[in-house]
């Protein structure tokens, strides 16, 4: 099974960046299932139904959120409803939507999970070592399993790889928008990557309007962050499954403009 995994959408260039590529992938059977972390993908921050489903009909199986989960209030009735859909795994258990899931893509079950972060962000969330040894507790008849590690320090991402390795069959960091060049499968057949990287407009600020933000690096005045309208590359990697035992066989980076 080889699966995509985009790193952060951003706003409607991103969204223009999947509707682009995503079909023709599938179509061409380059992938057989796609995970998209779209936590930035309405405005620049959070989701919405109608972005959500917007992502769905362009061929993305599950979609990951983030620390931006909570930005447009009108989603939560629907984190709550639609079973594809999941927010970090170590927020309380009474917040609205699921911290995992389990699909099913051509008789395979792949279960896809979120974890936030604790170093550098603003949410005082539960440990996400623990939330991880929780969730996959959890776990019945499932051996493909993709873990979305949403964070901002490297040093946590590297750390909750060599903790998941051999317990799961990716680990992918998201959340700076930047992709990392250091993709590998680890000894106990774990896929992993600090960063995913952002599908969103690269001649930007990490998707936003960069005299914006250069304006506030200089003057110390806060601004509201607007997505640039330049068009957008798409990057994640792909990872390649052996769907009998979940171990991962390769990861390779993707950009595509």
């Amino acid at each position: 099974m080889k699966i995509l995994f985009l790193g952060d959408i951003v706003g409607n260039p991103g969204r223009e960046a999947v509707a682009r590529h995503v079909p023709l992938m599938r179509r061409n059977g380059e992938v057989d299932a796609v995970i998209a972390n779209a936590e930035n993908a309405a405005g620049g921050s959070g989701i919405t139904e109608a972005v959500a489903r917007e992502l769905y009909s362009f061929g993305c199986d599950v979609i990951t959120l983030g620390d931006h989960v909570w930005d447009k209030r009108d989603v939560y009735p629907f984190l709550n409803a639609a079973p594809n859909i999941v927010r970090p795994a170590n927020f309380p258990a009474d917040v609205p939507g699921r911290g995992v899931c389990v699909v099913e893509i051509n008789g395979v079950r792949v279960a896809v999970l979120a974890l936030l972060g604790r170093t550098f962000m603003k949410y005082l969330t539960d440990c996400p070592f623990r939330a991880l040894d929780s969730v996959l507790g959890g776990l019945i008849d499932v051996k493909v399993i993709v873990v979305d590690m949403h964070a901002e320090a490297t040093s946590e991402k590297v750390a909750m790889g060599w903790y998941a390795d051999g317990r799961v069959s990716a680990v992918l960091g998201t959340h700076t928008h930047i992709q990392t060049a250091d993709e590998k499968v680890l000894p106990g057949k774990t896929a992993y990557i600090t960063d995913a990287g952002m599908t969103g407009p690269y001649d930007s600020v990490i998707g936003q309007v960069k005299e914006l933000i250069i304006n506030r690096y200089l003057t110390g005045m806060p601004s509201k962050f607007e997505v640039t309208a330049h068009p957008a590359t798409l990057c994640g990697v792909i990872v390649d499954v052996d769907e009998a035992t979940g171990h991962a066989r390769g990861i390779t980076r993707i950009q595509k403009d």
